[in-house]
C-alpha cells in the first residue's frame, strides 16, 4: 500500500523506545514503508534494550516496534551524525520525532531546516504537550496524561495511596 513511501524515524533516547512516534513508524512500515529508525549512539545500552532476550539479543518489546523497519546508529549531538540525518530528511517523505520542545531546532534539524532542503517533506511531531505553551517542557509519559485529565484516582488498591 505505501511502497515507495520514505520514512526517517528519529527517536533518539526515549526510555523504552516505544513512543507514539515508534508505533506509528511500525504502521508505516507494516503497510509497505521504507521506514529507517535513527535510534542514538550515544545510549547503546538505553534501558529498552536492557532485558535481552538470550537466545535473540534483543528485548521482545524492541523487536515488536522495530518490525518491518532498517535502523541506525547515529550520535545526532555530533557535526557527522546531524549531517547523515540532514540527508536521511532531505530524500525522505516523512520524518517523524519525538524530542522535547527546542530539541530538534538545537540541533539544525528541526522542520524550517528539514523543509528548506526538502520542501515536500512530511515533518510530524509528537511530543505530548506541543512546542510552546505551559507544559512544553514537562515530563511526557502516560501517567502525567492520566493525572492530567483526573484519572489516575482510580487505579491503585483499595485504602492504599
Amino acid at each position: 500500500m505505501l511502497d515507495g513511501l520514505r520514512v526517517v524515524e528519529l527517536v533518539g533516547s526515549d526510555v523504552w523506545g516505544a513512543s507514539a512516534v515508534a508505533h506509528a513508524g511500525r504502521t508505516l512500515a507494516d503497510l509497505g514503508a521504507d521506514v529507517v529508525r535513527v535510534e542514538s549512539a550515544r545510549h547503546p545500552d538505553a534501558p529498552w534494550r536492557s532485558a535481552v532476550d538470550a537466545e535473540i539479543g534483543r528485548d521482545v518489546s524492541y523487536l515488536v516496534i522495530s518490525r518491518n523497519k532498517r535502523s541506525a546508529a547515529i550520535d545526532l549531538k555530533t557535526p557527522e551524525g546531524r549531517e547523515v540525518a540532514t540527508r536521511l530528511a532531505s530524500s525522505a517523505d516523512v520524518v517523524t520525532e519525538n524530542f522535547s520542545s527546542g530539541v530538534m531546532e538545537r540541533l539544525g534539524l528541526g522542520p524550517e531546516t528539514c523543509l528548506a532542503r526538502n520542501p515536500r517533506l512530511v515533518y510530524g511531531r509528537m511530543t505530548g504537550w506541543g512546542q510552546e505553551g505551559p507544559l512544553a517542557h514537562a515530563s511526557r509519559h502516560d501517567i502525567n496524561y492520566i493525572a492530567l485529565v483526573g484519572a489516575l484516582h482510580a487505579f491503585g488498591r483499595h485504602d492504599q495511596p
